[in-house]
């Protein structure tokens, strides 16, 4: 693919969690690339200070692990972006921190990382469902990008909450996929690798940074793979080479 600044211009991008690591590392590359993004982050006055550093862009304050929270900021992404070609669920949570053994893990950090990775996910997926379907008619294409991890596969001790949740978000990826291919909606689960961000260096304090990935590498990975989606799904020939 010939690769230019304006290869996603006009693109309707809604990101959970961009205000720091993989998500303000991908904000920016989507906007580099031309797209609108609507980002949600928990924190007021970090969403204004993104927000207000960069054009095409609008700040959105939520949380996805609060279920009351997810249909008005669907109402607002909707709104504010006019319909909606490409989410993007990246906003993750530990669980417990440090980490813990599943036997020392309270049950409501658990509950708290699958409100965060899984239902999180799930219900906002559910609830821009027909802003991504119209889009889709309308465009040709629609993509959900999950963002996973190598811990919704290998068991990782003291990762369990983490990488339960992401495992059940990673088949629940799958699964959509195949269901909403009728209607041009791709959804991909992808794994960034082990990034220089504030979640690794949560779990993994002792980590030397300079080991790890860097976001914006990981980041323009992604965006590649929300572009080939895209061109995929509105190029009919080509779409059984990107579904994999």
């Amino acid at each position: 693919m010939t690769r230019t600044n304006k290869n996603l211009h006009g693109v309707r991008v809604a990101l959970t969690g961009g205000t720091s690591g993989l998500g303000l590392a991908l904000l920016d590359e989507l906007l580099a690339r031309g797209a609108q993004v609507a980002f949600i982050a928990r924190h007021e006055r970090r969403v204004a200070e993104v927000a207000a550093t960069r054009t095409r862009v609008a700040g959105i304050v939520g949380d996805v692990a609060d279920k009351d929270d997810i249909y008005p900021l669907a109402l607002q992404i909707s709104g504010l972006l006019g319909g909606v070609d490409v989410l993007v669920n990246n906003a993750s949570a530990l669980g417990p921190v440090p980490l813990a053994l599943l036997a020392d893990t309270e049950c409501e950090d658990f509950e708290y990382a699958l409100a965060t990775n899984l239902l999180g996910p799930f219900r906002l997926t559910r609830a821009l469902l027909g802003s991504l379907s119209a889009a889709a008619r309308e465009r040709g294409g629609a993509v959900v990008l999950n963002v996973s991890s190598d811990a919704a596969i290998e068991p990782y001790p003291t990762w369990g909450a983490y990488g339960a949740s992401k495992a059940g978000l990673r088949h629940l990826s799958r699964i959509w996929d195949k269901e909403l291919a009728t209607q041009r909606v791709r959804v991909l689960s992808l794994d960034p690798g082990d990034m220089d961000t504030p979640l690794h260096a949560l779990a993994a304090p002792g980590d030397d940074p300079a080991s790890l990935k860097r976001p914006t590498d990981a980041a323009r990975e992604f965006a590649d793979a929300i572009e080939a989606a895209l061109h995929a799904l509105r190029n009919p020939a080509q779409l059984e080479g990107v579904r994999a």
